[in-house]
């Protein structure tokens, strides 16, 4: 038995490594992502004021603090009861939205388009944003930069900060938009429109129109049948921050559409003793194990699964975009994992619009963006759709407000499963008895990750045992002359 392993992963948000066992006569027998890193927020909290959650929550990531601060905002909100007012739930929105365009951009042109637009089989050291920007050139990648900065800058114009923000407050937000940020924003965000357009057909140019591209794309390498999860509004329409859970089967029947509160009633968590990150799956079909296809308790959430899960959107440019990608890929749901690159970029488009439609709103300059809470807290559960995948926070609280405790679902942490068979099956799928296992090769094994946008620096909460530690003693020379391990 052979073991490969690629220690560290690339191009992620947080740590992992990916082992990969081979058998004697070279076949790919098993595959294994490992987070090794833990962060723990649920046991922190315990014993805070409530109050101080959504000022605390976003520190559990440097790269969706506004999604935790979303999620956190909502919960605490539900803890008090408390109904805010319609114009914060607007500038929560709009905040958002801005937080979304920076946040896949970064995906996308960082972390993801070296694979397209450089190659999975480009030298190691090019593979990069670096080598991205020699490709495509300097204005190009100024573009992306100066887009990405402009997103903080219109969250900081509306919550006051774009990472670590402390604006949510129970029962609505800090403090109102004025209306010389109003006008400020109504032109930066025709520039993230624009730059959204330009990232969609950045991608029509370089990826969907070279040929082995699309192959890739649309073959069954990178395939996974599971049921998808996403929040949509009434109208099942994709939205980022209201609306309900809705779960459909890989046939794109819905399975579940439930509202925040009832969310232990249909999700539960498995653990397994070699990860930190926990197993999401439908609670009423049980745990089964690492199994796709129908009748499978497993689900994805983020891009792609979000809109398997709608009716489309509610912008225009991003609806036809929506309508075009499905028809180019065979129809809706698809099981085609790297159209999730393609997915992530409508929703750029999206988000975009929605800021447009939103700084456009008369009522968004309203001052009246706080209730004060009166009644006893309890326990609340906030959900928004991080970027990475549906995000739920839940708290319980004593009669004076002090968390008792926490749980967390946080947007990784629903995919933890399928990128797991994902990568397994890519490695059995692309390494042969007989073959090279290439760095290209073992990169494209990467990508089976990748696809996923995965932050592991927040979606560790299991602590199945002890924390595992191991102390190499080598010589000078770097042979190991003792191991100590617990």
């Amino acid at each position: 038995m052979k073991r490969v392993e690629i220690d560290p992963i690339t191009r992620l948000e947080g740590h992992g490594k990916i082992s990969i066992f081979i058998d004697d006569d070279g076949s790919v027998t098993n595959a294994f992502l490992q987070i090794p890193e833990l962060r723990g927020f649920e046991k922190f909290v315990e014993g805070l004021p409530i109050e101080e959650i959504p000022r605390i929550m976003p520190r559990i990531c440097g790269v969706c603090p506004a999604a935790h601060h979303m999620a956190a905002g909502k919960a605490v909100d539900a803890v008090y009861g408390a109904d805010i007012p319609s114009v914060a739930k607007k500038l929560r929105e709009l905040y958002y939205m801005a937080h979304y365009v920076h946040s896949h951009a970064a995906h996308f042109y960082a972390l993801a388009a070296p694979d397209f637009v450089l190659g999975p089989d480009a030298p190691k050291a090019s593979r990069n944003v670096l080598g991205l920007i020699e490709k495509v050139g300097l204005e190009i990648g100024g573009e992306v930069l100066k887009q990405r900065r402009i997103s903080q800058e219109i969250q900081i114009m509306v919550g006051g900060r774009a990472t670590h923000p402390v604006w949510n407050i129970p029962g609505g937000v800090t403090k109102a938009l004025s209306e010389e940020d109003r006008d400020k924003i109504k032109e930066l965000a025709i520039g993230q429109l624009e730059f959204a357009e330009f990232s969609i057909k950045l991608f029509a140019d370089i990826v969907l129109a070279n040929q082995g591209y699309l192959d890739l794309i649309v073959g069954d390498v990178f395939e996974q049948v599971t049921n998808y999860m996403g929040l949509v509004d009434e109208n099942n329409k994709v939205n980022f921050y209201h609306g309900k859970v809705r779960v459909v089967d890989p046939e794109g029947n819905e399975v579940v559409k439930y509202d925040e509160s009832e969310y232990l009633q249909h999700v539960a968590e498995h653990v397994e003793p070699y990860s930190y990150l926990k197993y999401p799956y439908l609670k009423d079909r049980g745990w089964q194990g690492f199994k796709e296809g129908m009748g499978t308790p497993l689900f994805q959430a983020n891009p792609l699964p979000r809109l398997n899960v709608s009716d489309g959107f509610a912008t225009p440019k991003a609806q036809e975009h929506y309508e075009k990608m499905f028809e180019t890929v065979g129809g809706k749901p698809c099981h085609k994992l790297l159209v999730n690159h393609w997915a992530r970029l409508i929703e750029i488009l999206y988000a975009a619009e929605r800021m447009v439609e939103l700084i456009n709103d008369g009522e968004i300059t309203d001052p009246n963006v706080r209730i004060i809470p009166s009644t006893t807290p309890t326990e609340g559960v906030g959900i928004v759709e991080a970027p990475r995948g549906t995000l739920t926070h839940h708290y319980w609280t004593d009669e004076n407000g002090i968390v008792t405790k926490a749980n967390l679902i946080v947007g990784t942490t629903n995919n933890h499963a399928s990128i797991s068979m994902a990568i397994k099956k890519v490695a059995q799928k692309l390494i042969k008895p007989g073959g090279e296992v290439s760095d290209g090769l073992l990169n494209t094994v990467e990508m089976a990750f990748r696809l996923y946008d995965p932050c592991f620096s927040c979606a560790t909460h299991s602590l199945p045992g002890q924390m595992p530690l191991v102390v190499e003693i080598m010589d000078l020379d770097g042979e190991i002359l003792n191991t100590v391990s617990r």
